[in-house]
């Protein structure tokens, strides 16, 4: 009889676990996230990062925002005729369960259009991104100087659950 009060313990906690679990397949984060300062006057800019997904199932990377520009579009860089030319990522960026996907210069990037003000080194903005399963997800990018590589960015990370 003493078995069951302590079967019965364990059984809750099992089941008042697994809402821990379903919250969990929601998991995508941003690390690294940063962008390069932009000289006055400047109408364009761009913030990199590294997004990671450590849940079973893909997601996309299908949207991005920020109060520093007017439009905020998800690029990348190809090859056209020898020139190498920017393009906006029709239809998102697939993030796969364990393979990083690296925004970085001269590959994909989100790119700040009709920018409202400089971005100056060592300030900070927020972009929040957005998923087809993990939805919204808030980000704060560092501003690095003027032909930064990212390197020295921070290595903070933004998560939802």
């Amino acid at each position: 009889m003493r078995f069951l009060p302590g079967f019965m313990i364990f059984a809750l906690a099992l089941i008042a676990a697994a809402p821990l679990a379903v919250a969990h397949d929601k998991h995508v984060e941003a690390t690294n996230v940063w962008a390069r300062a932009t000289p006055p006057g400047a109408k364009n800019g761009a913030a990199y990062m590294t997004l990671t997904n450590d849940t079973a199932k893909a997601d996309r990377l299908i949207d991005a925002a920020s109060d520093v520009a007017a439009r905020v579009e998800i690029h990348t860089h190809l090859m056209e005729n020898g020139v190498m030319r920017m393009r906006q990522v029709e239809g998102g960026v697939d993030v796969e369960p364990g393979t990083p996907v690296v925004f970085q210069p001269g590959g994909l990037h989100i790119m700040l259009m009709g920018l409202k003000k400089q971005l100056v080194p060592g300030e900070t903005f927020e972009l929040v991104l957005t998923y087809s399963n993990a939805g919204k997800v808030k980000v704060t990018a560092e501003v690095m100087p003027i032909g930064a590589d990212g390197s020295k960015a921070g290595h903070g990370k933004a998560h939802t659950h």
